[in-house]
């Protein structure tokens, strides 16, 4: 092989080893974040009555995920519930906003 050769395939190398690189780091970055997401717009796995992604029935669902960056979940702003409680996101599953059965 020549050297030209031997240098665009080292470099080729290179650059795929530091896509895959990126491409981990990128996916560590994200957590699940329960209670954030609106109705139909939750990641995969609602809870009780629910498949997988876009099946929540309720806003901020408190067993229905979202993924996002990591450490930002309980920081989201939200809208206060109906009695004027906060609300927050949570790394758990919560028991509130449950879609009424």
């Amino acid at each position: 092989m020549s050297k030209p050769m031997k240098t665009a395939a080292l470099l080729g190398a290179v650059a795929a080893a530091m896509t895959a690189q990126a491409t981990s780091v990128s996916a560590a970055t994200k957590e699940k974040c329960y209670g954030v997401s609106l109705a139909g717009e939750n990641s995969c796995k609602a809870g009780e009555g629910t498949t997988c992604a876009g099946t929540s029935t309720v806003d901020y669902q408190g067993n229905a995920w979202t993924l996002v960056d990591a450490g930002t979940c309980t920081e989201i702003e939200l809208p206060a519930m109906a009695d004027g409680t906060p609300r927050t996101g949570a790394l758990e599953e919560l028991d509130r906003d449950l879609p009424s059965a």
